[in-house]
């Protein structure tokens, strides 16, 4: 399929590399904003001579030379990467005396909220994007920041710029989202709760647009996929093309005025992005839902009062052979595993063994992820991973939290649209 790639301003854009004009963009259209962040990413600064005046003393920012590491980060590389703007002081603050100041903190400038009140949640995609709406029904009263990449979001979690991340791992109907699980292990944040989202397609035009003079139809390569059988039920001669996101694609739409294109987002993209439905519920099965996990820079405190599901990955020098002794220690102490997931270990994709005899066999590497349904505070589940650590050579827990108990209740517009509109 042919990929366009609509772009937003909305979009929080990758920060290194970019420009200052660039960078004031993706953080905030305001100059407060704006200010705000530069103070958060620079919280590290420790100024180099504390006595000067405030006349003298450098910009927020700082040199490369006066900043620590930043969650991290090397400090040259990081400041140099940001282009930090200085932010400057008029001339009448200029005359008056100002006392030595102290370097900003993390708690001066970004204190903790309380869980769901005003969290700053990053999440992949544009407004009206199922992200977005994954990071409401986790964190209800947060402020959501959209970000264009997967991994901006996990950047904005370790920048402090914003406080949790809320990203898509798996689907009922699609499968896993192997970027996402690659990305866990590269970075070091925590996953601290996960949201299970029904998936509601919505095929939408600009207005007064009909169905029969659509050419193409672009959506994220999921969405497409996900109706791809109710795309052929409804007649339709389109082609079809991939986009980064299903918001994306009504974004791109409305922004470009495509009188002879479609797109498959939900229902809050066509009323953000200006646009009519014309075909309601077209996923092939109305049993879609969408995994999150919730991330964090700091794991929660596991605990026993609710069901709790934890979350590790592993890996051995000598293959997949210990694979069945890992999945008896759980199995002998009854734990129930709701996933495993094997990717490939890039650091060492494949293991060859020589065998004078027979020759030179090459083995591919993995990484094993498995979910279980234990609490880390809960002893078998402490002596399973001890267990499992003596057949393994790497074992990392990405997080022990609980599980989304909500009530599942698929939409039941999907089957009566379909049922009204589709062929038999």
């Amino acid at each position: 399929m042919k990929a366009v790639s609509p772009s937003s301003p909305h979009h929080l854009k990758p920060m290194l590399g970019a420009s200052p004009a660039t960078a004031r963009m993706a953080l905030g259209s305001s100059r407060a904003e704006w200010q705000s962040t530069c103070a958060i990413i620079a919280s590290k600064v420790v100024s180099q001579e504390q006595s000067e005046s405030a006349a003298e003393l450098p910009p927020l920012s700082g040199g490369a030379d006066h900043v620590a590491a930043v969650n991290g980060h090397n400090s040259a590389a990081t400041v140099a990467g940001l282009n930090l703007v200085p932010i400057e002081k008029s001339d009448a603050k200029s005359l008056v005396p100002q006392p030595p100041q102290k370097p900003l903190s993390i708690t001066d400038l970004s204190p903790a909220p309380m869980h769901g009140s005003k969290l700053r949640v990053a999440y992949q995609g544009v407004p009206g994007a199922y992200s977005e709406a994954a990071a409401g029904k986790a964190y209800p009263n947060c402020e959501a920041i959209p970000c264009d990449q997967f991994e901006v979001a996990f950047q904005a979690v370790e920048l402090w710029i914003a406080d949790r991340a809320v990203l898509p791992v798996e689907n009922s109907l699609g499968g896993s989202i192997h970027r996402n699980y690659d990305l866990l292990l590269r970075h070091r944040l925590h996953i601290v709760g996960e949201v299970q989202l029904p998936v509601h397609h919505c095929l939408m035009a600009l207005p007064g647009i009909r169905k029969e003079f659509l050419t193409r139809v672009i959506s994220h390569p999921q969405g497409l996929a996900q109706c791809e059988h109710t795309l052929t039920k409804l007649g339709l001669n389109v082609a079809r093309e991939a986009v980064d996101d299903t918001a994306g694609a009504a974004e791109f739409i409305a922004a470009n005025n495509l009188r002879d294109t479609a797109a498959i987002a939900s229902a809050r993209a066509a009323e953000i992005y200006g646009l009519e439905i014309l075909e309601d519920g077209i996923q092939d099965d109305a049993s879609n839902v969408t995994r999150f996990v919730m991330l964090a820079r700091d794991p929660i405190i596991p605990r026993t009062d609710r069901p709790f599901k934890t979350s590790i990955v592993f890996a051995h020098e000598k293959g997949t052979s210990v694979l069945f002794k890992v999945l008896s220690a759980f199995a002998f102490r009854n734990i129930s595993l709701t996933k495993i997931e094997s990717r490939p270990n890039h650091n060492r994709p494949i293991r060859l063994v020589d065998d004078a005899n027979v020759g030179t066999a090459k083995h591919f590497e993995y990484m094993f992820y498995i979910d279980f349904e234990a609490s880390m505070a809960e002893p078998r589940a402490q002596n399973a991973l001890a267990e499992v650590q003596e057949f393994t050579s790497f074992l990392r827990v990405l997080g022990s939290y609980p599980m989304d108990m909500t009530p599942w209740s698929p939409s039941s517009s999907s089957s009566s649209s379909l049922s009204a509109s589709s062929p038999s």
